[in-house]
């Protein structure tokens, strides 16, 4: 590896590993010093703003990082892509105030909306810079262009929380700043560092030719987009906010659960698209590969709710650990099929099969919505947990039966054989020992001993493991 590429992936793990602690720190703050209904309200403006700027951006991110990085007159992508996060940002949060003019008695969430909404605003004005550093290959420079919110989010918060001036208007305040800074600060940093100047020329031809390539991307990201925050929005407007607070709790840790794929993935892209390009497929290398993940997501499984409840209780003083249970471990099921949803879906887009994976996602999407509509009015925050399991089964049964590698046939096998292990090392240490704390070192030995015996750990794997970091 070369020194500059060890300093991009060291500058892309950093940042990472630094937001995601950042957003702990910011995540445990707000869910302790607010009340369940204030913390529910806040996530449900959140995550409509989230889906809205995500479906805003019509593809175009992905697609002007490809553009900066092929060399394709950089200085116009990046300027049309000024124009495009300009007109559509103020268009909506336009919107949002004619709604507030119109009909000013709103319920408090739409007040949360409309001023989180100018934070949010800002971070979206600043994607353009973000994408273009991420084109450009200046990983450190996107490092800090990723960060500067969230540092000032989680020292301000910090802050009030300690001198008991923490609640809701503050809050919201503290979010404003922090995203009106990385905005600023980024913005300089961008004009300092990039090797591109920022200049805004219009041009209609070369805009909608530009529509037009992201076109194929737009479905995705509507798709996508829907998914992240649909079961948020839906239990917040058909259940309630304090719902919503127990459900994001949860659904925000399982989130932190999945740290090991957010960094396995981008690994396996170009890997990937280089083995299918030169025909030289190492089947076997795939399937050793697929089972070290699955038996690490399993591993996830089991220490994620071996002693959930009075960890979780500690923490929180009461509010989100017993009530959490039962969906954090439906959650949590889905860590191993997403880790093979991920393995499959790189390799489908190895092989350039784009119109099969929007298929995927499509039949994801109505999986998860259906569910949604049926199960959350009746079993509430695990009726949601259970619709996402469902969509993520309904994904891999996809992938595996649009596979056309028959030596990747029985991927699935690993699959079933960790996720039973980790169950059964959990649910038979916890019948032996009780609520000793002794449970979780003995349920992770046991749970190792059933993958050798079960041979999802086999004697030179060691081996493999060490070539594949040298």
């Amino acid at each position: 590896m070369s020194k500059v590429h060890f300093k991009n992936l060291s500058a892309n793990a950093l940042q990472l590993v630094v937001n995601q602690l950042l957003g702990l720190v910011i995540f445990y703050v707000l869910s302790t010093g607010l009340s369940k209904d204030a913390f529910g309200q806040l996530n449900l403006a959140l995550a409509i703003l989230l889906s809205a700027f995500n479906i805003l951006s019509c593809g175009m991110d992905q697609l002007i990082v490809k553009k900066i990085a092929a060399d394709e007159d950089k200085q116009s992508a990046l300027s049309l892509y000024i124009i495009h996060t300009t007109i559509t940002g103020l268009w909506f949060y336009g919107l949002l105030l004619i709604g507030f003019l119109l009909f000013p008695n709103v319920s408090a969430v739409y007040h949360i909306l409309l001023l989180i909404g100018m934070g949010k605003l800002m971070i979206y004005f600043s994607t353009p810079y973000k994408q273009a550093a991420n084109g450009l290959e200046m990983f450190k420079l996107l490092a800090w262009l990723s960060v500067i919110s969230n540092i000032v989010r989680s020292f301000c918060l910090v802050l009030f929380l300690l001198l008991h001036k923490l609640d809701l208007p503050i809050i919201i305040s503290i979010f404003i700043a922090g995203d009106v800074l990385e905005f600023t600060i980024g913005l300089a940093l961008f004009k300092r560092s990039a090797q591109i100047p920022i200049t805004i020329k219009w041009d209609k031809a070369k805009y909608l030719k530009l529509i037009r390539e992201a076109l194929p991307q737009m479905g995705v990201v509507l798709i996508t987009s829907s998914l992240a925050r649909f079961d948020w929005i839906f239990i917040g407007f058909m259940l309630s906010a304090i719902k919503l607070a127990e459900y994001s709790f949860a659904y925000k840790l399982f989130e932190i659960a999945m740290l090991p794929l957010l960094a396995i993935a981008p690994l396996l892209i170009p890997r990937f698209t280089k083995m299918f390009k030169h025909g030289e497929i190492n089947t076997d290398g795939l399937n050793f590969l697929i089972r070290i993940e699955v038996a690490v997501a399993a591993l996830t499984v089991l220490l994620l709710n071996i002693y959930w409840a009075p960890i979780i209780d500690w923490f929180t003083h009461g509010k989100y650990g017993a009530v959490n249970v039962n969906t954090i471990f439906i959650l949590s099921l889905c860590l191993p099929l997403l880790y093979m949803e991920n393995f499959l879906w790189t390799i489908f887009f190895a092989q350039g099969r784009l119109k099969m994976i929007l298929h995927a996602f499509m039949v994801t999407l109505a999986v998860n919505v259906a569910g949604d509509i049926i199960l959350i009015p009746i079993y509430k925050n695990e009726g949601a947990a259970v619709a996402f399991l469902l969509a993520c089964i309904a994904q891999i049964l996809f992938y595996l039966n649009k596979n056309t590698l028959p030596e990747l046939k029985k991927t699935w096998q690993p699959l079933i054989i960790c996720t039973v292990c980790a169950l059964g090392s959990g649910f038979g240490t916890k019948a032996l020992l009780g609520d000793n704390w002794s449970v979780i070192p003995v349920s992770a030995l046991f749970y190792v001993l059933l993958l050798i015996i079960t041979k999802q750990i086999k004697r030179n794997d060691r081996t493999r493991v060490k070539l594949i970091f040298n």
